[in-house]
């Protein structure tokens, strides 16, 4: 199963089409449950998803998951020892958080973090947690190609968390993906859905978006003739993609969790979509977001 439970909707009120707010506790615990029996065994969280990481503690049996978290972010521009002591203070509260004594999967939060000045001290860390046997595999979540290229030049990684969907191809079109399992890194796709945007009505797009609605309207009247959901169609596209090991992706109740776990099993040929990607970084990264 390449579909991996993302839970920054068990600890925010998560994504530009989230209309429920926060999951509750219960509902998590449904989601869990069937996450089990479909043979999902990622889940991915972070500290800055609120109260997610307390959430799985509580809910989540001793041994099911393959959890993979991350770091705090760190606001100097210039890093030194005492970050390093920030961040395993930060993975000490957030085994805490999560009732576990280790973790799959450690990644730099802010990919920028790991090109400061003094990011040495950082990687060095999660190399100690992984010959300590606290983390299995180290490495980072991007944005952005030239990150990417950036942080292969200097670090050796085991893991990285990236953005694809069918409107934000660009590190296929920069061969970052193809360059990332050449040197044997496993890659976790996020934004699949591009916070929930591909899956929205154009008609209701706030006014930001305003300079993409016609786009939009053109992919789902493409996807229409397929004969397919936008659900199906924006998972199928990632999920087709050779390169990725894991999607990862965040619901608000089960019953959204039941129609992606459905959906995933739906095969397109990705390379029909390549005339829906767009370059405009203030509409493909949410943190540019003005809404």
């Amino acid at each position: 199963m390449k579909i991996a439970l993302g839970t920054a909707q068990f600890g925010l009120d998560y994504g530009v089409s989230n209309a429920l707010g926060q999951t509750t506790q219960e509902e998590a615990q449904q989601i869990l449950h069937a996450a089990s029996k479909h043979g999902v065994d990622v889940i991915d969280t972070a500290p800055l998803y609120g109260t997610s990481e307390e959430v799985l503690g509580g809910i989540l049996a001793e041994n099911y998951g393959q959890i993979v978290t991350k770091t705090i972010q760190f606001p100097n521009k210039k890093l030194i020892v005492e970050d390093a002591v920030n961040l395993l203070s930060s993975f000490e509260q957030s085994l805490k958080k999560l009732r576990r004594a280790n973790v799959y999967g450690l990644l730099v939060h802010d990919a920028d973090d790991l090109l400061k000045p003094g990011s040495r001290y950082l990687y060095d860390t999660l190399v100690q947690l992984k010959e300590q046997g606290r983390v299995n595999k180290i490495g980072v979540s991007v944005y952005t190609g030239s990150q990417i290229d950036a942080i292969l030049d200097q670090y050796h990684i085991d893991i990285i968390q990236l953005p694809i969907n069918i409107f934000d191809q660009r590190l296929i079109l920069g061969g970052q993906l193809l360059r990332l399992k050449k040197e044997g890194v496993e890659i976790h796709a996020r934004s699949v859905f591009l916070q929930g945007l591909l899956l929205m009505d154009p008609e209701a797009l706030p006014p930001y978006f305003d300079s993409i609605k016609v786009h939009l309207e053109k992919y789902h009247s493409f996807v229409v003739d397929l004969d397919l959901s936008p659900i199906q169609t924006a998972l199928g596209f990632v999920c087709s993609l050779g390169e990725i090991d894991r999607v990862v992706c965040g619901v608000n109740t089960n019953g959204q969790w039941q129609e992606l776990i459905a959906a995933s099993r739906c095969i397109v040929n990705s390379e029909q979509f390549n005339k829906f990607a767009i370059n405009d970084t203030l509409m493909l990264d949410p943190s540019n977001w003005q809404i």
